[in-house]
């Protein structure tokens, strides 16, 4: 099977057609009055082309950083998203300074990482957040594998992609752990895909 980011490298290549398939404005909306900030800084973890989520927090005045390891994509982030600096690495090897954003996302990237690296990878972004900051990441549960926890391959658009989640139920007490004040908990059918969208605080 391909490495994960050569696949993403391959969907750039479809990615123009299917744009507009996913509208999260709506998500975008719930998750920046949370943040109750008219700017701040964003770490977009697995940002792809920097659309939606960094291109609408760019549009309001935030400084953003996007990290990903598909290099085809980030090319496509330098046309829709030209204002993100964007960092070409793995989001488990990337490192920031304590306390350095306002906000960090992690959409439909997350749930692709083995299940057993995404507590050591809730810890940084928790160092990462400032005082009061948020976390906003999409999780893949039963709705989505049709099993309780997972951890495999399933088909998206032509390839096989690893998915791995344990059950909202750990995963809950695992963010909890870290220090996370969980705000929110939403399964949301998006595109005809139903995942968990997860909103945390730092304290």
């Amino acid at each position: 099977m391909a490495a994960l980011y050569e696949i993403y490298d391959r969907f750039a290549l479809i990615y123009e057609k299917n744009r507009g398939l996913f509208d999260m404005t709506h998500i975008f909306n719930d998750f920046f009055k949370i943040l109750e900030l008219s700017q701040g800084r964003l770490l977009d973890l697995g940002c792809g082309a920097g659309e939606p989520f960094s291109r609408m927090f760019i549009d309001k005045g935030w400084q953003v950083v996007g990290v990903d390891f598909s290099r085809e994509m980030l090319k496509m982030a330098s046309r829709y998203c030209p204002e993100m600096h964007t960092i070409y690495s793995d989001m488990r090897n990337a490192e920031f300074n304590d306390n350095e954003f306002n906000a960090i996302i992690a959409i439909y990237s997350l749930f692709h990482l083995p299940v057993k690296e995404h507590k050591n990878l809730f810890m940084k972004c928790f160092r990462w957040l400032k005082p009061h900051g948020k976390l906003l990441f999409t999780y893949a549960t039963k709705d989505y594998t049709g099993y309780d926890e997972f951890d495999g391959c399933k088909e998206f658009m032509g390839q096989r992609l690893h998915y791995s989640h344990t059950t909202p139920e750990k995963l809950y007490k695992s963010l909890e752990k870290t220090g996370f004040e969980i705000i929110s908990k939403d399964y949301r059918d998006i595109g005809g895909e139903v995942f968990l969208w997860i909103t945390a605080g730092k304290k």
